[in-house]
């Protein structure tokens, strides 16, 4: 059970590490410039901006009653997912930027391009054709979607212009539950080729899948991330200025 003393103790951990006061800072700031967004970053707001009619006909084909985290059809519930990718827009600070190119990887329903989009970025997603779901979502909100799979030490095609910042929640390119999950060489020659598609301050946020030993990346991963230039806050991994190259030698693909 969650209990009262945990939620003290994670209280008084923010408090002691400073996080508190830049939240509180990041609410006043949203409360004092949220007017000029063009749209309410609340989740009935985006829902309403919505075809209902289109959407009624892509739960008719593919809703299912009470799925599982591991049902696709799980990101059919729209207030609950409109609600995290307003969290994920305001966290990587899309709802008080100017204009942004974004490459969203993984793109999934489409729902974060989709709010990005209505603020007024510029939004590419890029994802595999697996799921017709996502497919439908994705050209229901008008969201451009670049079919690729990402594999290891192949780089991205050519995508037609840089990025201000490239996303990824929940990765699962990097063989998430595999035995070949990825390691160092992997993601350095990831990282590499991102930093092509960059401007010369663009950002890479990546948000990391929890594996089955309990853990987002080994320690070796997370010193590596840091060599590179990240901020690692729990399961995420942020880059935000650039990915810097490593001080050491760089890994050789096999």
């Amino acid at each position: 059970m969650y209990s009262v003393s945990m939620r003290f103790s994670e209280k008084l951990a923010k408090i002691a590490t400073g996080r508190a006061f830049k939240s509180a800072g990041q609410h006043l700031r949203h409360w004092l410039l949220d007017w000029r967004l063009p749209v309410k970053l609340e989740p009935d707001a985006i829902i309403a901006t919505i075809d209902q009619a289109q959407f009624q006909r892509i739960y008719d084909r593919w809703g299912v009653d009470d799925p599982t985290c591991e049902d696709w059809p799980k990101y059919l519930d729209l207030p609950r997912w409109i609600d995290v990718n307003i969290r994920r827009i305001r966290e990587t600070g899309l709802d008080l930027a100017s204009p942004k190119r974004v490459l969203d990887i993984g793109c999934g329903a489409g729902y974060f391009a989709y709010i990005a989009q209505l603020l007024g970025h510029d939004v590419v997603g890029l994802d595999i054709d697996r799921l017709p779901m996502f497919a439908e979502s994705t050209k229901m909100l008008g969201v451009r979607r670049v079919i690729w799979r990402i594999e290891a030490f192949v780089p991205l095609p050519d995508l037609g212009k840089k990025f201000d910042l490239v996303t990824a929640f929940l990765v699962c390119f990097n063989n998430h539950k595999h035995p070949d999950l990825w390691g160092v060489a992997e993601w350095d020659f990831f990282l590499d080729d991102i930093a092509k598609h960059l401007t010369p301050r663009g950002r890479v946020w990546l948000e990391l899948n929890l594996e089955y030993d309990g853990t987002f990346y080994t320690p070796e991963l997370r010193e590596f991330f840091q060599s590179r230039g990240a901020r690692i806050d729990n399961h995420k991994v942020i880059f935000n200025s650039g990915v810097r190259a490593r001080p050491s030698a760089a890994i050789a693909a096999p």
